[in-house]
């Protein structure tokens, strides 16, 4: 999936409210009336919800993975106290998806080449991360339209036929940790088999909201187009999304060209192609949106990588001749 644009949530100013988070605590502690500790439960879970802006504007990615993992667990903790937080569910499986993906999956990508008994632990714990992720998104769902999980396994566009605008950011959400997990469970029937859902998905919230993420619903449909064609794919409806996320992101996400270039020119062994996208994709300047700062430098170092891997992932014409020629 194209996860690395991170639309995010509550991208309002939030330094007025830097000490809030601490007078709500207090307020936990001191306080006994239950009535007023779901309040300020409630009221920390909010700012906890907004605060995604801070990390993705971030430019130290280490920074923010180690910070990442305590506010997640914070969440959790939060979410037992107040299940049904619509905000909080949303919050927290958006972020166990960034965080899998920005540093536990591209990890498994980055030492695969020299420990792949590491990339392939690291990928597991990256699935059970995508999945935890998914079952969040999908109770956020559920307060919304009851019964509906079984709804999408049984009749996806049934399903999704009454959400509406105001869904798409929890339909990106739940689409994006369900393709994810979906990648990386290609041996397990039992997920491959939710593919549909993921696509009506992420095309129903196209319909409802086009713009949301600045592009990042047509950036996760590059990865469901490039699919094989046996599988619904089409590298023609892939471009188109590509070129569309490019127009809502003003050509500021660099995950977009890392995307199409990872998916369709590989698939099309199309090498010049791959490598023009990957060097647009490093000429981003990541201070020109900074509410794409993290996630554009985490794609210029896929890209870079990428690059530097590029035998790998063609054949070039000489080792196509060699091959023809030691063929019966």
């Amino acid at each position: 999936m194209g996860l690395l644009s991170f639309p995010l949530r509550g991208q309002k100013n939030i330094r007025s409210n830097r000490f809030w988070p601490l007078a709500v605590l207090l307020s936990v502690v001191v306080l006994s009336g239950c009535s007023v500790q779901k309040l300020a439960i409630n009221s920390l879970a909010n700012t906890l919800g907004e605060s995604s802006a801070v990390f993705a504007s971030d430019e130290d990615p280490e920074l923010v993975k180690d910070a990442l993992p305590f506010a997640l667990k914070t969440m959790e903790a939060l979410l037992v106290e107040s299940p049904s937080h619509p905000g909080l569910l949303l919050s927290t499986c958006s972020g166990f998806v960034q965080y899998s993906y920005a540093f536990v999956d591209s990890e498994a990508f980055f030492v695969e080449s020299d420990d792949i008994r590491e990339a392939r632990r690291l990928r597991e714990r990256a699935l059970k991360l995508y999945l935890r992720a998914r079952d969040y998104c999908l109770r956020a769902l559920d307060l919304e339209r009851p019964g509906i999980y079984q709804r999408l396994i049984l009749e996806p566009e049934e399903a999704v036929a009454d959400l509406e605008r105001d869904h798409a950011e929890v339909m990106y959400w739940t689409a994006a940790s369900w393709g994810a997990a979906i990648s990386l469970g290609q041996n397990r029937p039992e997920l491959t088999a939710d593919l549909p859902v993921v696509r009506v998905l992420l095309e129903r919230a196209l319909e409802l909201h086009e713009s949301f993420g600045d592009g990042a619903l047509h950036e996760a449909m590059i990865s469901i187009e490039s699919l094989p064609e046996s599988a619904g794919g089409s590298p023609e409806r892939a471009r188109r999304h590509f070129e569309r996320a490019l127009e809502l992101s003003r050509g500021g996400s660099a995950g977009a060209y890392v995307t199409l270039a990872k998916s369709v020119s590989v698939s099309e062994q199309n090498r010049s192609e791959f490598e023009a996208l990957l060097a647009k994709a490093a000429a981003i300047d990541v201070n020109q949106d900074p509410s794409r700062r993290l996630a554009n430098v985490l794609a210029q170092r896929r890209a870079e990588e990428l690059l530097a891997r590029i035998d790998d992932y063609f054949l070039d014409s000489g080792d196509e001749f060699e091959l023809m020629e030691e063929s019966p």
